[in-house]
């Protein structure tokens, strides 16, 4: 079993404005077919929420992803410095060939 499960066992209790005390969590895990259940680690959940405000952090939790600005799609400066050089490169052969081809030409 996570530790998750206690935290979720929370939320349950919260959300149905029940108290989030640790015979709570621990009845709501062993409901769930959880066997074997740390009534310390439940003790330590109720008491460390005790002290937040649960609604806050679940507003700023949804609000989060929303404000996320979009990821824009950039390749890595070293990327574009390789198809710079490479670009460059082409152009200077077709310049070579050019003036390759006119030197051939007027011999």
């Amino acid at each position: 079993m996570t530790n998750m499960s206690y935290i979720y066992a929370a939320l349950i209790l919260h959300e149905e404005n029940k108290d989030i005390t640790p015979e709570n969590i621990v009845s709501i895990l062993k409901a769930a077919g959880i066997e074997n259940v740390d009534e310390a680690f439940a003790r330590a959940v109720s008491s460390a929420l005790s002290k937040v405000d649960i609604e806050t952090i679940k507003s700023k939790a949804i609000l989060m992803p929303s404000q996320a600005p979009t990821p824009v799609e950039q390749k890595p400066e070293k990327e574009e410095k390789k198809e710079e050089k490479k670009e460059k490169k082409k152009e200077e052969k077709k310049e070579e060939e050019t003036f390759t081809g006119l030197a051939a030409l007027f011999g």
